[in-house]
Order: structure tokens, then C-alpha cells, then sequence
């Protein structure tokens, strides 16, 4: 007979598969039966690198938002009258002809992430303001421009370069889209005020122009598709972008966008539909435990683009973020915003190189994992890889190493007779016993004057 334990665990992924199966794009059941296997492979990599960058970068300031009127209280709060915002658009819609990232290299991005322990890329090929950063043929806004300096560079197809660099170091590769584009006059038609995130016209009362922008839209994901190579996730941004008002065809985009990848997962996020192939919570970790695939995208610091002097959270902070998501069965998709000249922030790379230490000691207690409860009691969490549970200890902020004892209470994965509990970084089996319906395991003296890793440590119990 199964333990409890074990069948939640059962239950949950047979939710995540089930829920995979009814947000697909097409009913057939091979279809969805690809989908399903594609999410697991998904859920599987658990640690993902997401990328902010545009040529907004150079002015260190909110991308994209600024430029919206209606939101200006918390993304541009200097402007003060419309006419300021209109001259602050103009400013920004220029910065493509001084965005000239001279040193860019996608290879060390690779390099970095890939020590930090992260599987998965994901990188803004266009954000709502419109600039592309790929070889789109369907507008001049572009980083490979002949307005943009950078466009000289060989390295001038910026999401080739870096979807070349990561998948040739193993990641999957995810590409960022914007639905929204407040360049095109299809969206915000630049003869009339525009005023919110939305198109400024009825798109109903001139179905044209709204079409002529669906079909833009199209041409320019078609490119991503079938130009790019092997891309895995298609991640769309612009919940808003959704019927009635802003149908772009969803159901002939993902078609479409399979044609050239059929292996493709979608992620049409916030819109609710058979698309949205899995969910992505902003900013935040559940609260418990989700029944559907999901991934937290978070910034490493106060916002997606790079901000000068951004405030970083530390890296016990960041490794506890990854060991409390994935003990609730998700993904944990950081973003770092690269500077304008193209490298990572210093501070961002210390702290990832700082995560890769601790992932390079306890990364088979994060990889392939799946939630088992009561996934998290007190400083515990719980992962799951067949039969073997780690116990995770988040540490105190004042404790730089492991406690003399852990305890896991009534109802929390425990040994058995014959188990084998181990702390990962540290040779030696350790001692345990039964306390009041849990187990109290003992930490040798050792690992604790000498600890393997700092941040949290884990206990491996193999049956």
C-alpha cells in the first residue's frame, strides 16, 4: 500500500499532466500527450535565467512602462503634464540610434548561468515598446537597424547570439515576446493620444488597422519560430492582448508557431486560455503548493532592467527563494538586467556565482525533484526523487552552519528501519531517533565546525 506521502505526490503530478493536457493547443490526444511529456521536461530543470534587456537600458529606468501615461505614478513619477510625456517618449523611442552594447558577450552570460546552476534561458526578444532585439524583417526598429550603432557588430542578431551561446551549453531556450507593441501604429496609432496599455482606438470600429497589427504580429513570432533554431518556450507577455478587444488569433498563432516547433510549450501568460501552457506568479511564491505547472519570475533586484546601484537580495535570501519554490512543485525563472555596455552587473554575478557554490553541492535536491508533503514545516522543506525525500534546513539569517539536530515532526517524511540518512557535501551516514511520532536527526560534529555549503543544508534519506 502507498504511504500518504507518496500519494499526494502521485495526485499532484497526474493534476500537473491533466492540467497540461487541457491548456494545449490542439485537442488530439498526441498532441497533448507531447505537451505533457514536454511539461515535465520543464519541471525538471527548475532554474531558470531570465534576461531584461533593450536599448532602455541605457537610462537605467523601467523598461517599456514609462511611456504609458496612465501608469506613470510608479514607473515614471517625474512627469508631471502629457506634454512632458510626449517628450520623454521621444527621447526614449530614440535610444535605438545610441544603443551600441560594445561589450557583449553571450558566451560568458552562458558561461555564468551555467555555473549557477540554471538549466533554462529566457530572454526579451521585443518588450512593449516595440524594439526588437532580433532580426525581425517586419520593422526598422531593431537592434540590427541601420539607425542602431550596434548593428555594425557581428554580434548584431542579439537573441541569435545569446539562444547560440546557451544552447550550445545545454540550456533550453525560452524566448520572450511582447503581444503589446507601442511602436506600431496598429497599436497605438501615433495620431492620437495614448493614454493606457491598451490600442488608442476601437479596434472593432477599424478592424483594418487592428488586422494589419495581427498580422505583424504573426509575421514577427513566425520569424522567432522558424529562424532561431530549437526554441522550447514561447513566453507571451501582454495579458491585456486577449478577446474581444485585442484578439491576435491565438489559436492560428500557436498552430502556427508548432508547424515550426512542435515540441513547443506556450506560455500565454495571465490570459486564462488552453494556451497558457503553464502559470507564471509575478514576484511572489505561493503560498502552498499549485495544481497546475507553474514558475515564479522574479528579479534578483528591485526591477527588470538594469537599474545603477540596483538593491540585490542576498544570496541566502535567492537559495532559500529556489529551495522554498521548488518544494512547492515550481520553477524559479530569475532575471538579471544586463548594463547597456552589454556585461552583467558585478554584484548580480557574485551573487550567482555564490548560488552555484551551493548548487554544485545539493543540486540533486533541487533537479527532477517533485513536491512531497507537507513540502515546508518550520525551516523544513521537502523534495521528492522516486523513494529518496530531502529534508532541506533553511538557515536563520545569524547561522552560518548546520544545527546540531533536525527535527522532522509527525506527518513529515521520515527514515525507516534500513534507511540511509546523509547530509549532501558530507561523507558518513548519521544517527537518528524516534521523538514524539517524528525522527530527530543527529548532525555530526564535524560538518558542523566544517560545513559543506552555507544557506541551507540538506539531508538526504534513501530508503
Amino acid at each position: 500500500m502507498l504511504s500518504s506521502t507518496k500519494i499526494l505526490v502521485i495526485c499532484f503530478g497526474l493534476a500537473s499532466l491533466v492540467m497540461a493536457s487541457r491548456l494545449s493547443a490542439s485537442e488530439a490526444p498526441e498532441a497533448d500527450a507531447q505537451l505533457a511529456r514536454r511539461i515535465e521536461w520543464f519541471r525538471d530543470r527548475k532554474f531558470g535565467f531570465f534576461m531584461h534587456w533593450g536599448a532602455y537600458s541605457q537610462l537605467g529606468c523601467i523598461e517599456s512602462w514609462p511611456l504609458v501615461w496612465a501608469d506613470r505614478k510608479w514607473s515614471n513619477p517625474s512627469l508631471r503634464t502629457f506634454d512632458e510625456m510626449l517628450a520623454f517618449r521621444k527621447k526614449y523611442w530614440a535610444l535605438n540610434a545610441t544603443f551600441n552594447p560594445t561589450k557583449f558577450d553571450p558566451q560568458s552570460w552562458a558561461k555564468i548561468a551555467e555555473n549557477a546552476g540554471m538549466r533554462y534561458v529566457m530572454f526579451t526578444t521585443k518588450h512593449h515598446d516595440g524594439f526588437c532585439m532580433y532580426d525581425t524583417k517586419q520593422t526598422d526598429y531593431k537592434v540590427t537597424g541601420s539607425d542602431c550603432p550596434w548593428s555594425k557588430s557581428p554580434k548584431a542578431d542579439v537573441a541569435r547570439a545569446v539562444f547560440d551561446a546557451f544552447r550550445q551549453q545545454g540550456f533550453g531556450i525560452g524566448a520572450y515576446f511582447s503581444k503589446a507593441d507601442w511602436h506600431h501604429p496598429g497599436y497605438w496609432d501615433p495620431q492620437r493620444p495614448a493614454i493606457d496599455r491598451n490600442p488608442n482606438y476601437d479596434t472593432s470600429k477599424e478592424p483594418q488597422r487592428w488586422e494589419d497589427f495581427v498580422k505583424f504580429t504573426h509575421a514577427q513570432i513566425e520569424e522567432l519560430m522558424s529562424n532561431y533554431g530549437r526554441i522550447d518556450i514561447l513566453w507571451l507577455d501582454a495579458g491585456q492582448v486577449r478577446p474581444p478587444k485585442q484578439d491576435i488569433r491565438m489559436d492560428e498563432l500557436a498552430a502556427m508557431a508548432r508547424q515550426h516547433q512542435p515540441h513547443l510549450i506556450i506560455v500565454d501568460r495571465t490570459a486564462g486560455t488552453k494556451h497558457e501552457n503553464y502559470r507564471t506568479p509575478e514576484q511572489e511564491v505561493p503560498d502552498r503548493p499549485l495544481s497546475y505547472p507553474w514558475e515564479t519570475c522574479m528579479t534578483m533586484g528591485d526591477q527588470w532592467s538594469f537599474k545603477p546601484n540596483d538593491n540585490y537580495k542576498s544570496t541566502r535570501r535567492l537559495v532559500q527563494l529556489l529551495v522554498d519554490i521548488v518544494a512547492k512543485g515550481g520553477n524559479f525563472l530569475l532575471n538579471v538586467g544586463p548594463q547597456p555596455d552589454g556585461d552583467l552587473p558585478p554584484e548580480a554575478v557574485k551573487r550567482l556565482q555564490e548560488i552555484g557554490k551551493w548548487m554544485a553541492v545539493n543540486g540533486e535536491a533541487i533537479y527532477a525533484t517533485r513536491p512531497i508533503a507537507p513540502y515546508k514545516t518550520g525551516r523544513v522543506c521537502f523534495t521528492s526523487k522516486g523513494d529518496t525525500v530531502y529534508a532541506i534546513y533553511l538557515a536563520e539569517d545569524s547561522r552560518n552552519a548546520p544545527p546540531a539536530s533536525i527535527a522532522l515532526p509527525r506527518g513529515a517524511p521520515r527514515p525507516k528501519a534500513g534507511s540511509e540518512v546523509h547530509l549532501l557535501g558530507f561523507d558518513g551516514a548519521m544517527k537518528w531517533t524516534e521523538a514524539d511520532g517524528g525522527v530527530v536527526i543527529q548532525l555530526p560534529e564535524a560538518a558542523i565546525k566544517n560545513p559543506p555549503c552555507e544557506h541551507a543544508w540538506v539531508v538526504k534519506i534513501t530508503p
